[in-house]
């Protein structure tokens, strides 16, 4: 039984069946790299390398198509992706992707296949990113938001650009550390402005998870032990993914440990939800965990990157 505490302060309860069923596999996917659900639970899946593409697959469907990228043929023309990393889509059904390995967020304009760069121009530090992983789009559309992994820092994008320009740091960007004014190897990120005024960030490099209001020059570390990585329930190793619910529990994919942690809101020790710490191929097992994801009935998706495929842990 997994408890946990709503925002009203009431008890309540999480459970997952904790044997995954394989939604997707090799036979179709090579690297998965992230998750996204839409309000219709059709899933959204970065496809990184060799195939280089971005997929949807509908509810209660067992083929997922192409919607970004051409099938094992990467570049960097607006068609094409390179590793992508982070997907996520806004109210009117426009999908952004963080394009890795081309340094760049597409925006990919209601079921359009051809990006426009949103982020990632030639031109002043502020209008480019490196080695971007996950996105979050704020709950008006105003804003994306990019863990800029390589620079350290997350940038924010006005969501209408079509110039790539007038980006904003709105964390780290002070260099690579484990204080509380700096990022390390950010990767996941989550915003719920609606119900708190923080980033929640993962350091991979750092295997540590942060708090952060954006435009601050500090966060607040709220997960793992900064700068060292450990199995325990109170530590980190390299984490990826992060998502919150409503009550502001964190779900973070503990890709070093194959396993993904629920932390309660404010407690640091956390809870393993999927996985069993201990990389294999058994259907109660993870290898390398490097996205996660729910749909409407809080039924948790795993990207079981090393196993190359996605996984369903039932919600009970």
């Amino acid at each position: 039984m997994k408890y946990f505490y709503s925002l009203s302060g009431t008890l309540s309860t999480y459970r997952w069946n904790t044997t995954g069923i394989t939604i997707l596999n090799s036979s179709q996917m090579t690297f998965i790299e992230d998750l996204y659900f839409d309000s219709d639970d059709t899933l959204y899946i970065s496809d990184e390398y060799n195939n280089h593409v971005v997929w949807k697959l509908l509810k209660n469907a067992t083929t997922a198509t192409i919607v970004a990228g051409q099938l094992t043929s990467y570049g960097s023309s607006a068609s094409q992706l390179h590793n992508p990393q982070g997907v996520y889509l806004d109210s009117k059904n426009n999908m952004y992707v963080a394009d890795y390995n081309n340094a760049r967020i597409q925006k990919y304009v209601n079921g359009s296949t051809v990006g426009i760069t949103l982020a990632g121009v030639n031109g002043s530090v502020f209008n480019q990113v490196y080695g971007p992983r996950d996105i979050v789009i704020d709950s008006t559309d105003t804003y994306v938001y990019i863990a800029d992994d390589s620079n350290n820092r997350i940038m924010r994008f006005q969501t209408n650009s079509t110039t790539g320009t007038n980006g904003e740091v709105v964390a780290g960007g002070v260099g690579a550390g484990n204080t509380i004014t700096q990022l390390n190897q950010p990767w996941g990120i989550h915003y719920l402005p609606t119900i708190s005024d923080y980033l929640y960030i993962t350091n991979c490099g750092g295997h540590s998870v942060m708090r952060w209001i954006p435009g601050n020059s500090s966060g607040e570390f709220i997960a793992g032990t900064p700068g060292t990585a450990g199995l325990t329930a109170t530590t980190l190793s390299s984490p990826t993914a992060i998502k919150l619910d409503s009550y502001l529990n964190l779900f973070v994919a503990d890709c070093g440990n194959s396993r993904v942690q629920m932390f309660c809101q404010n407690n640091q020790t956390g809870i393993t939800v999927a996985g069993t710490g201990v990389a294999g191929s058994s259907a109660t097992q993870l290898n390398g965990s490097r996205g996660i994801a729910f749909d409407s009935s809080m039924n948790l998706y795993v990207a079981d990157t090393g196993n190359n495929r996605v996984l369903k842990f039932v919600k009970l």
